[in-house]
This record gives C-alpha cells, structure tokens and sequence, in this order.
C-alpha cells in the first residue's frame, strides 16, 4: 500500500517531528528518563532475555508470585527489541522508536478524524492542542508503556470507525488484535474485553453481519484475556489477569483517606493493609483477601468514596500534569512525590491560604506552562461538549468516544494523572477540534 502524502500532509509531518526533536533535546539535557514503574519493566525485559522468565524480580531465582503478574509482557518485549538493536545507546533508540510511535499516534489519529469531518486546514488547531498537551512529548521521553498501549488504543478506535462506515469484518477481527495488544501492555484494558463484545455484536447486529465468524471475533480477546489468567494460574496458583488488581483498592482508597483524615493517616492505612495482605504465606490467600478487604471498604464509604472516585475522575479531563512535568526536569523526585510533607498546590492552599501562594510560585517555575496546559485543556473540554452535540456526526461515534474516554477517566479514579488518560487523550484532543471546527462552519453558514 502506497501512501501519497500531499503539501498539508509534509507540513504536519514536519512539524511534529519538529516539536518531538525539541523534546528529545530536553530529555537529552534533563536526564530523567525513569519513572516510578520503569525499573520494573526493564528487569522483566532482562529476566526475559537472560533466563525466559516473565517476572519482574530483582533475582530471577526466587519466583514471586507477585513479580510475575505484576507487569503485562509486551512493554519488556518492546524493550528487549530496542535493546537488540544497540545496548550501549539504549535509551536513545528508545526515545526514537517511541518518539516516532508518537509521531504515528498523531497521524493516524488525524487520519481517522478525515473520515469523519475533519478538514486539513485545521491542522493549525489540532497541532495546537496537541503542542499544550505536554504528557504526550514526556511519556515519549520516559521508560513508560504509555506510548505503545496509546498506538493500540487509537487502533482499537480507528477500526471502530473504519467497521461501522465499511461494514467489513476484517476491522472487526482489527479492533481485537488491537484490544488483545493493549491488555498485553497494561492491564488497564482487560475488563473492556466484556465491552468489546457488546460493541461488535451491537455493530454486526445494526449492519446485518450477524454470523458465527462475528460472535467469533467478539469473544477473541475474552478469550484471549482467559489463556493469559490460565498461564498465570500455572505459574501462581490464581487464576488472574495482573497481581495489581487485587491491591488496587488500598492505593485508590489512599487519597481518599489523605483528604479526609491527613497524610499520617493514610500512610498508616498503607502500612497496615501491606502488614495484613503479606500476613498470608499463599499468594492465592493474599490475592483473595486484597479482593476482600477492597469490597469491605467500599462497602464501608460507598457514596462518599463514589462521589470521591467520580470528582477525581472528572479531573484526569483538565489534569495539566504539573508533577509529570517537573519529574521530567528533575524539579521533582519521586521520592519527594511520595513524602510525608507534601509542598503541592492544593496542600500549600490548604496549609497557608493566599499567603503561602507567593513563596509557592516562586518554588515552582513550571507554573506558567502549567497554567497554560490547564487554559487549553478547559478550553477542549468545551470543544468536547459541541463534539457530542454535533448532529452531522452519527451518534453511535459520539458515544464510542464518549464511553472510550470516561472508561478511562473512571479507571484511573483517585490516582489520576496524565499518563493514565494518555491512550485517550489524542482521540479527545482530536474530537474537541472537530467540535470547534464544526460549530464555526455551521455558524458561518447560518450567518
């Protein structure tokens, strides 16, 4: 398949490649390349290599239940691929490979957006928001699976929008290929297997494609999603997807007790339920009880916990990403990040009121590109709300956007932060331009 790319085409392509070769200058000067969770994917990486184990132990020898499962296997893989190709200028193969799959996302997300409605002389807009968007330049930049499960997620969306406008089955059998991908970089996805097969049936039933091949194609990735908990069943004695998921309770309801009762309270929440959880010599008991002790405290604070999860989850929409951004520039560490004096805005609000802003801002000179993230962010949230109320865009694609996105928004709840909403925020970005774009033709055509 041959691509022609026109004048438009060359010009967005160039830019991008402008912008991310800035990034990659500053990543280069910055020198900050790891994050809380890359250690983990780079010793399942060599584990893989050395001794082909999937486990993301220190020593490979002592078989942890919980380093196992704890990270998917196709982020180490990429890696041990990048890894192959030079090992003494790693990290810089790495932030090319993964800058040229950002460089992809973007075009591929502006390709799917063509088919329906966008005009290439908006590009000046979408490479705006994009350009305010600075998540996306940093995760390119990090040792992070974001930027790889971002390329199947906009797959996964592309796909959608090419089987409902075609009526083919082979987008369809696309769709999860991408979706089997993506749960195979973070586990983020593996409950939207249920949804993938309401979505095809639903889309097969309206086109009259109903058969065996398509109920066949919706339960792929359920399927596949099922060998993967029997695999680690073999290996751990629980049949599961990820060791997170059991644990991901106590470290949602941290901020949820930080807020209400302070830092001191919450860190000895941690303390306490990490105490009970390894209290049990069997992994398969430890899993249970995490799974128990979550329903037990949910129970507990349904509605203030929901309307918590919920405000948090609203947030992710208009997240700037001011810790991202200073991790990036060594301003921050992640050990100052997960200290007991917290120095963050709302904390400094908190503590000392409009006097301890001056001092604050000082501290903080990420502050201006933050407030500007935050400006734009607000401002492609109204341009989210006239995309959903755009009638020339068919309603079935304005609830797959809008289910895609809060589905994510939803799952990273109280921990929100960029990097969470990253595998979205190109198809939001990228809608919210079409909402704009939109609005104004049809308002210059009624004038």
């Amino acid at each position: 398949m041959v691509i022609r790319l026109d004048k438009k085409d060359k010009i967005f392509i160039g830019i991008l490649v402008l912008v991310h070769a800035v990034f990659f200058c500053l990543a280069c000067l910055f020198q900050k390349h790891m994050m809380g969770d890359s250690a983990e994917y780079l010793l399942e990486a060599a584990n893989i290599k050395e001794y082909f184990i999937f486990s993301s132990a220190e020593s490979p020898t002592v078989l942890a239940p919980e380093a196992l499962t704890q990270r998917q296997p196709l982020y180490p893989l990429f890696l041990l691929l990048v890894g192959l190709i030079s090992m003494k200028y790693f990290v810089v193969v790495l932030q090319i490979a993964q800058g040229l799959l950002s460089i992809f996302n973007i075009w591929y997300v502006r390709k799917v957006l063509l088919s329906i409605g966008y005009q290439k002389k908006y590009d000046w807009l979408l490479l705006l928001f994009v350009a305010a968007y600075p998540a996306q330049f940093i995760n390119a930049n990090t040792i992070a699976p974001d930027i790889l499960l971002q390329t199947f997620t906009l797959l996964y969306f592309g796909n959608f929008i090419a089987l409902f406008q075609k009526k083919e089955l082979k987008y369809a059998l696309f769709m999860s290929l991408a979706l089997i991908a993506g749960i195979m970089v973070k586990p983020v996805l593996y409950p939207f297997v249920w949804v993938h097969v309401i979505i095809i049936m639903f889309i097969c039933v309206r086109h009259k494609m109903l058969s065996v091949r398509t109920l066949l194609l919706s339960v792929t990735p359920l399927c596949a999603m099922l060998l993967y908990n029997y695999f680690n069943y073999v290996r751990t004695g629980k049949f599961h997807f990820s060791s997170n998921q059991a644990q991901n309770a106590s470290y949602y309801y941290y901020p949820f007790i930080m807020e209400r009762e302070g830092m001191d309270s919450a860190n000895r929440f941690l303390e306490n339920e990490k105490q009970a959880y390894y209290s049990y010599p069997e992994y398969k008991d430890r899993y249970d009880h995490a799974n128990q002790r979550g329903m037990e405290m949910l129970k507990q604070n349904f509605f203030p916990y929901l309307l918590f999860h919920l405000k948090n989850s609203a947030r992710i929409f208009i997240e700037p990403g001011k810790a991202e951004m200073d991790l990036f520039t060594g301003k921050l560490s992640y050990t100052q990040l997960y200290s007991k004096e917290q120095t963050g805005f709302y904390a400094t609000w908190k503590t000392k009121g409009m006097s301890g802003m001056g001092a604050y801002i000082q501290n903080n000179p990420s502050l201006v590109f933050v407030v500007l993230a935050l400006l734009f962010n607000c401002v492609r949230l109204a341009g989210l709300f006239w995309f959903f109320r755009d009638s020339k865009i068919h309603w079935i694609v304005r609830l797959f956007v809008f289910s895609f996105a809060a589905y994510f928004a939803v799952a990273a709840g109280p921990i929100a932060n960029t990097r969470y909403f990253l595998p979205v925020s190109l198809i939001v970005i990228g809608c919210a331009v079409l909402g704009f774009t939109n609005r104004r033709n049809k308002t210059a055509a009624t004038a």
